[in-house]
């Protein structure tokens, strides 16, 4: 089995997404507005998506009082401090500066929205290079 996507309920998910293709380098797979407004967002490698959602039938969660440790999305980041600074300049707040924790440098940051998202550059990166290519065809 392999993941598909990862859904998260959001208040404004065109939006959202909007700033995750401008900032995160994601584009839209698949736009649905009806029954309800999602977008399916295909990171770089082409193989992993998040959904970002809005179904009125369930609350948004509180992502901003929510502790990072609890849920967060983490990218691999070849720079972390300049894409922190960067991220900043788009809207995002810093919750954890760049810091090195076991050789690999970390950084936690909320979108727009609230939610958590954690920067990582490893010292012995977890996935294969070829899974984090820019093979990304949307």
């Amino acid at each position: 089995m392999k993941i598909e996507h990862v859904a998260l309920q959001v208040s404004e998910p065109a939006a959202a997404a909007e700033w995750y293709v401008a900032n995160l380098g994601f584009c839209v797979r698949r736009a649905v507005d009806q029954p309800v407004v999602a977008r399916f967002l295909a990171d770089s490698s082409g193989v992993v998506m998040l959904e970002l959602y809005n179904n009125p039938r369930v609350p948004v969660p509180a992502y901003g009082s929510m502790d990072p440790l609890l849920l967060h999305v983490a990218f691999v980041c070849d720079e972390v401090p300049a894409t922190v600074e960067r991220l900043l300049k788009a809207g995002a707040t810093l919750v954890a500066a760049p810091a090195l924790s076991g050789g690999d440098e970390l950084a936690m940051l909320r979108d727009p929205w609230g939610l958590a998202i954690q920067l990582v550059r490893r010292r012995h990166p977890m996935l294969s290079p070829a899974s984090r290519s820019s093979a990304n065809t949307c």
